[in-house]
């Protein structure tokens, strides 16, 4: 089955989508969540990683994690700092942070020719394809919810220091 990560619809044809096996996405995404819950510095980039981790095939169901890039919760009025967020994300991940949490040791190559992919994909998307609703319809609270789509305060797992999502630590979650 596996997932894919894609561009916009209307700007598919100018790069190749990301394809990857369940187990690759997961690693994919695992050491996105790592670097990501390290280095952010504010709350918008603790969404962003959050919006990741939320990304679990352990718990959403494997092959079912997919998304296109204009998918993710972009705003209008943080764009540039979202998306340089997102690449030193991404660079700090493929040269290795954190990756002595993950409880396996991962195929690096493929990992890293993926995360380069993406690299590439986040720096070539374009401020005028944000739908600022697909930020709105994450991240509305529901007083009642007793799992957030963003955890109050912005916990981290005690045992693997990385951001907590409605779903718990995507780190724990692989383990069982």
């Amino acid at each position: 089955m596996g997932n894919t990560i894609s561009m916009p619809k209307n700007q598919r044809g100018i790069m190749d989508s990301i394809s990857m096996s369940n187990g690759l996405t997961s690693v994919f995404i695992e050491v996105l969540v790592i670097s990501g819950s390290t280095i952010a510095e504010n709350n918008r980039e603790r969404e962003l990683i959050i919006w990741l981790a939320q990304r679990d095939q352990s718990v959403v169901g494997i092959g079912t994690v997919g998304f296109d890039i204009d998918e993710m919760p972009w705003t209008l009025d943080q764009f540039i700092s979202e998306k340089e967020f997102l690449i030193r994300t991404i660079t700090t991940a493929t040269r290795g942070m954190g990756w002595d949490r993950l409880s396996y040791e991962p195929r690096k190559d493929w990992v890293i020719d993926k995360l380069d992919h993406f690299k590439t994909m986040i720096d070539a998307f374009n401020r005028q394809l944000i739908n600022m609703n697909h930020y709105f319809e994450w991240s509305k609270i529901d007083e009642d919810d007793e799992n957030p789509t963003i955890p109050y305060g912005y916990p981290k797992c005690e045992k693997h220091l990385v951001y907590l999502s409605c779903h718990g630590c995507i780190l724990c979650n692989n383990e069982i």
